[in-house]
């Protein structure tokens, strides 16, 4: 079995995926922007390896992980050359990116949490570094764009991300060991399925209205 299925190398397959993925959302934002090619790089980069970057200095976790692997620089650095000449000429595919960007996120979800907890913090710190591995990219993203971060819109997004960082924590701690597997696929598939039916069927949180706000959005009761 381990040689049909060996869960570390293809954790990291998935995670070089969605490191080349963020990157492209970075880029395709820097281009809303009319930013420079090196501007287009350095949001592209900070997309991609923004989350797990603030995660391992949070952790003490240092040198950080694309310090120990270049192969990330080197991907974010090429992913976003490329997508800056393609973006030129073609228009990317938008729903089949949106189905992309939903499994970067399951998978830096799961890595953010699992690096905390082999490093023996609590399941709370867990969840908020499986969170912010997943989502803390992308606000650098939008910080660097101008744009308003889409964690604190009504887009279901980190909320995805904290369930399955939650089913995660839980599941690694009542069911250990040879359970692994099962573990990170579980919570993985609680993310995308999540992203992927808010997507779908266009599902949103709450937004916070005064009821003068309320009254003006819906017009005298």
């Amino acid at each position: 079995m381990s040689v049909l299925f060996d869960l570390p190398q293809v954790i990291f397959y998935l995670d070089l995926f969605g490191t080349v993925v963020f990157a492209i959302t970075g880029v395709l934002a820097a281009a809303e922007r009319r930013l420079d090619l090196f501007g287009v790089i350095v949001v592209g980069t900070v997309t991609a390896i923004g989350g797990g970057t603030i995660r391992d200095l949070i952790l003490g976790r240092t040198p950080v992980f694309w310090v120990h692997d270049t192969l990330y620089i080197w991907l974010t650095i090429g992913a976003s050359v490329l997508t800056f000449v393609y973006a030129r000429w073609s228009r990317l595919p938008h729903r089949i990116l949106l189905i992309a960007d939903a499994l970067g996120l399951a998978v830096f979800t799961v890595i953010g949490a699992q690096v905390a907890m082999n490093l023996g913090h609590p399941p709370i710190i867990s969840v908020v570094t499986g969170v912010m591995t997943g989502v803390f990219g992308g606000i650098v993203r939008d910080v660097l764009t101008a744009e308003k971060p889409l964690i604190f819109q009504k887009e279901i997004y980190a909320t995805a991300a904290m369930l399955g960082a939650v089913v995660f924590v839980n599941l690694s701690w009542f069911l250990p060991g040879s359970w692994t597997t099962f573990n990170n696929v579980t919570a993985m598939l609680v993310v995308l399925a999540m992203r992927l039916s808010a997507i779908r069927w266009h599902l949103h949180l709450p937004v916070f209205l005064t009821i003068e706000q309320y009254r003006d959005h819906n017009g005298p009761q």
